[in-house]
């Protein structure tokens, strides 16, 4: 258990709440050793009624709202949503402090919108519900296409697992991989999906006649400082290119190039975070020719240098109370969601 003040998380749920998603932020940061103090709270302070038929009773009212470092809006059933925001919720919302972090999961980007606060902003919300997000709130720069968005001290989900996704990212930003990665085996979740991966994938899950790509993108994970080729993957798969091609997208959402692009730059940051490894060896590990190679596909990804990335994540480990998040912009990094 940390000896410090934990991050105070405060998530405020509303008539119509999926009992899942309400759940997630209490589950993923209670499993990061107190380094977080998750407190349920409702617009009036009273219970309500979720969308699985039984109420939930809050820790605390709005004004529990004026404490927290960072703020989750969790979603509700697209059957109660509404334009604009009822009194309640909108008094609700602004007792937060300046300087808190503001997250969504789901169809919580609606009560954000609705509320000024995606305004001029890139966000995202679960895939089914964008002609009705683009119909209310045009002023939003939807991305349906993404499992979340960061825009520094604004972050926006998709669906149900989606916001899994997020969570684990916020204790990233705050705390590194390494506590992240923890908190994930404990919940038996994948410890990182990258935000601008594809909400929607054709056949996550191949026809049982057909055969699956995954066990050569196993065999890939293992080889990644080698020049591994398309033709290379094909062969392992026993497939044609053309055949593996569209198999491999079907099954992952994107193309085999970028996915080996993205699992190179996840085993750098990786490295970056957890040791003191030069960058020309860590270019070397994860299948780039030359460092500047590397700090190239970091940059075009991220918007910085390896060097400043190892900073920020180290800069971010040791800091005890984080307010909110540092990392700057949108990660652009999908699965089938729903929720």
């Amino acid at each position: 258990m940390t000896s410090e003040t934990p991050h105070r998380v405060v998530v405020i749920a509303q008539e119509g709440a999926y009992p899942f998603e309400l759940g997630i932020p209490a589950r993923i940061f209670g499993a990061t050793d107190g380094a977080y103090e998750v407190v349920l709270c409702t617009a009036t302070g009273g219970a309500i009624t979720t969308n699985a038929g039984f109420d939930v009773l809050p820790a605390a009212g709005p004004e529990v709202l004026r404490t927290a470092d960072t703020v989750i809006v969790a979603p509700v059933d697209p059957a109660y949503l509404t334009p604009e925001l009822g009194d309640d919720t909108r008094d609700a919302l602004s007792q937060i402090r300046p300087g808190a972090r503001v997250v969504s999961i789901c169809t919580g980007g609606f009560i954000l919108a609705a509320a000024g606060i995606l305004a001029g902003r890139v966000a995202t919300t679960h895939w089914q519900c964008e002609p009705l997000f683009r119909k209310w709130y045009p002023d939003v720069e939807l991305d349906e296409n993404v499992l979340f968005v960061d825009a520094g001290d604004v972050l926006t989900s998709a669906g149900a697992a989606a916001g899994i996704d997020l969570c684990l990212h916020l204790i990233r930003l705050d705390h590194g991989s390494e506590l992240a990665t923890r908190a994930a085996r404990r919940c038996v979740v994948a410890p990182h999906r990258e935000g601008g991966q594809a909400q929607f994938i054709e056949r996550p899950v191949p026809d049982a006649r057909d055969a699956s790509t995954s066990a050569t993108r196993e065999w890939a994970l293992e080889r990644l400082g080698e020049p591994l080729t398309v033709s290379q993957l094909s062969r392992h798969a026993n497939m044609s290119e053309r055949t593996f091609a569209r198999r491999f997208r079907a099954e992952t959402g994107m193309a085999p190039r970028q996915w080996l692009t993205r699992q190179r730059l996840a085993l750098a940051r990786e490295l970056l975070e957890t040791t003191d490894i030069g960058i020309d060896t860590i270019a070397s590990i994860v299948g780039y020719a030359t460092a500047t190679s590397l700090r190239n596909h970091l940059a075009a990804a991220l918007g910085v240098s390896p060097m400043a990335y190892r900073h920020t994540f180290r800069a971010a480990s040791t800091r005890p109370t984080p307010t909110r998040a540092t990392h700057p912009g949108r990660i652009p990094m999908a699965g089938g969601v729903t929720g």
